[in-house]
Formats: structure tokens, sequence, C-alpha cells
């Protein structure tokens, strides 16, 4: 797929919309999992730790979907391969729906992971819709949409679960993707697919772009360290609040979701501070905010009013902290070259995803041994790793805004050539 026409504004535009609401529903069924772990524990009758495997399995099946299917995105039609996806994903969330015990459930959860790509493919056929001065306001269009499911599916997929049961928001949820599926069978658009390159070519080039793109792989540490705090602190929030310190029904972990709704409206801002002051300086305050939200959150252990005061708020700078600097991030990447946006993504969001299984895995374990405060210095660590690798490559690398200004790197036979030492960054 080639990039912006300038012809077709409007309908770049309304694809976008049609887009994030697709991101909604997809990036949804990743994360109502945490919302419902208390009642999947309950209903099969095993340990809450146990049952919070299935978050891990979900969010393992993600980053193996994203690596394996995404890079597919340069390679085939948009509309048939995020149609045919979104499809398994409603087989996968039926399946699940009717496991009879954890391993099961954890098997169909692998499936869904790897199927629910259709996020990390959107972003980079977005990007290839609009002009490159508004790619930061568009990827924020996007994450809107994904933060919306991702908050939505834990409100009301918690609600729906105490209401009915654990296996109802995996009916819902599968009514949902078989109906976006529908949706852009009938309305997205016949493309072309950039890349003629056979499938090993396709799985081999995001780890050579890895290995060449230093760009790439600061994204990569960034996001991954902050998503797996993220990843921790919204495994752990389920089982505290379902714990003896709240006592809460699983519905409110999906409360405190909803109250963050806010970000949404958060990441579009940050996209347009990208587009004008480039992606390190949204990287280095978003740092900081996730590192106030640790020291925040911890005050949530406390119980009480104060304590749920504390989760709301250290929730919601935690949300804003990690959407924002995946906007600048992305925006990074896709400046590298236009016809392996789809490659990049999956280098970007491999990475992304498997700091997010890792830290579901570390919140669980953390809360488990430590209690909450485990879960917050967690935090804390990853997002310290980030920030010192930022603050001691600024000196190394020029601001991603003097590249994109002076355009993306040359691309050759669809891959990008490496860096040029005068202007990238070809730090180590």
């Amino acid at each position: 797929m080639t990039d912006h026409d300038p012809r077709q504004p409007t309908a770049g535009h309304r694809l976008t919309w049609l887009l994030a609401l697709t991101c909604g529903v997809a990036v949804g069924n990743v994360y109502f999992p945490q919302a419902i772990s208390p009642l999947v524990a309950s209903g099969l009758g095993v340990s809450p730790g146990t049952a919070a495997s299935v978050v891990t399995a979900t969010q393992f099946g993600y980053a193996a979907g994203i690596f394996l299917l995404v890079p597919l995105g340069d390679r085939l039609p948009p509309r048939r391969l995020l149609v045919t996806l979104l499809a398994l994903t409603g087989l996968g969330l039926l399946a699940a729906s009717l496991a009879p015990a954890l391993p099961p459930l954890a098997a169909a959860s692998v499936l869904v992971g790897v199927t629910t790509v259709v996020a990390p493919l959107a972003g980079p056929l977005a990007a290839g819709l609009v002009p490159a001065e508004r790619r930061g306001v568009t990827s924020g269009m996007l994450l809107s949409g994904s933060i919306a499911g991702m908050l939505l599916s834990r409100t009301f997929g918690a609600a729906l679960g105490d209401w009915l049961g654990w296996r109802a928001p995996y009916v819902l949820s599968a009514a949902l993707s078989l109906t976006a599926a529908a949706l852009l069978a009938r309305t997205l658009p016949a493309l072309a697919p950039p890349s003629a390159e056979r499938y090993p070519a396709l799985l081999a080039e995001p780890l050579r772009l890895l290995r060449t793109q230093p760009p790439l792989r600061r994204s990569c540490l960034y996001q991954a360290a902050v998503f797996a705090g993220f990843s921790a602190v919204w495994t752990g929030v389920a089982l505290l609040l379902t714990g003896p310190v709240y006592g809460m029904s699983a519905r409110a972990a999906g409360l405190l979701a909803l109250v963050n709704a806010g970000t949404m409206l958060c990441t579009p801002v940050a996209g347009r501070w990208v587009d004008r002051r480039g992606p390190d300086t949204v990287n280095l305050v978003c740092f900081l905010v996730v590192g106030a939200s640790a020291l925040v959150l911890a005050f949530g252990g406390l119980g009480g009013v104060s304590g749920l005061v504390a989760l709301v708020v250290g929730t919601l700078l935690l949300d804003v902290g990690m959407q924002s600097g995946m906007v600048a991030n992305q925006v990074r990447i896709y400046a590298l070259a236009a016809d392996v946006r789809s490659r990049l993504n999956t280098a970007y969001m491999t990475c992304a995803y498997l700091g997010g299984t890792a830290g579901s895995w570390l919140g669980a374990r953390a809360y488990a041994r430590f209690g909450w405060s485990g879960v917050c210095a967690v935090v804390g660590a990853l997002t310290a790793v980030a920030l010192l690798r930022h603050l001691t490559a600024r000196g190394l690398h020029s601001d991603d805004q003097v590249r994109s200004k002076r355009g993306p790197l040359p691309v050759m036979s669809g891959r990008v050539t490496g860096c040029r030492p005068s202007t990238d960054d070809c730090s180590t």
C-alpha cells in the first residue's frame, strides 16, 4: 500500500475512524480477562494467581500473533487479512466461553491473542492514508479507539461477568468481533499490498530491522518497559480490589478502568504534541508521568476512600503516560520507511507485548509475595530503566523531529538500507 493520496482526504479520515472503532473491538479481547480473572478463579475452582495465567496466555498469544501475522500486512490485501483475523478471533472467543477447565481456557486464550492483532495492522494502514504531518494525531485517534476498547471491555466485562458468570463476556466479545469482521468486509476498500516478498523473508525482516535501526530499538525498549508496568498494575489491581483490603466485587476493577476514560482525550493531544515537538520530548514527559504514577499508586494499598482516590489518580497517570508514549514511539518508527511499516510495527509491538506478558507475570508474583507495594515497586523499577536509557542516549542521537523534517530513511526492495551517521541515531 502506498502513502497518502492528497486527492482523498475525506475518505482517509472516514477510514481512520472506522479503523479506530475496529481497534477498540480487537484490543478489548486482550484486556477484559484482567477484570474477570477473580470470577474465572471461583468459577473453575482455582486460585486467583492461577486464574491470572489466562491473562498471561492471552498476552503471550498476542505477542506471538504480532510476530507471526502482522508482517503479512505488507504482503496481503488488508481487507482480506483483517476480516479473516476478526472471524478467527470470534471463533476462538466462542471456544473459550465453552472451556470446562483452566487448561482449555488458556489454550483458547492463546488462540484469541494470536488472531486479534488488528490494531498493529491498522496503525501502518492508517499511516499511509494521511499526510506525514498528521501521523501523530492519526496514531492518537487509533489509540483512542484502542483505549476505549481496553476500558469498556474491562468495565462491561466485569459487570456482565458478575451478572451472568465469567463465560458471558467471552460470548459478547465473540459477537462484537464477528460484527466488526462483517463491517470491514463491506466497507474497507480493496488496497494493494506494498510487498511481494515471501513469508519467510517477511518474518526475518523485523529481526533485521531491530538489528540495524537504533530508533526502532529505543522505541521497543521504552514501550516494553512501560507496558510491563501497566500490565502489572492492571493484573494486580483486580486482586487488590477483590481481596481483604477492599472486599469489592470484580465489577470494581471495571469501574476503575472506566474512570480512566479521559485517557481517550489525551492521545490525540499527545499526537499533536509529537507532530510539533518530536517524539523524544514526549517520551521524556511520559516517563516522568509514569514514575509519578507508581508513587501515587502505592497509597492505594492503604484502603478506604483515600486508597481509592490514589488508585484512580495513579491509574489515570499511568494510562496517560503509557498511551502517549506509544504515540511518540510509533511516529518515530513510521518515519523510517513507508513500505515496511507493518514489519517495523511487528518488531515494535512484539517487544511491547512481550514486555506486557512479563509484566502480568511479575505483577501476579509480586502481589502474591509482597502485596500491592510490590506491584508498585515493579512499575517504578521498569520506568527507571527506560528513563535511564533515554537520558543517557540523548547526547547520542538527534531528535526524531529532525528526521521527520528531512524525510524517511532510504529504501531499496522493501528494506530500510540503514541509518546515516550524520543525521540519524546510529548508537548501539
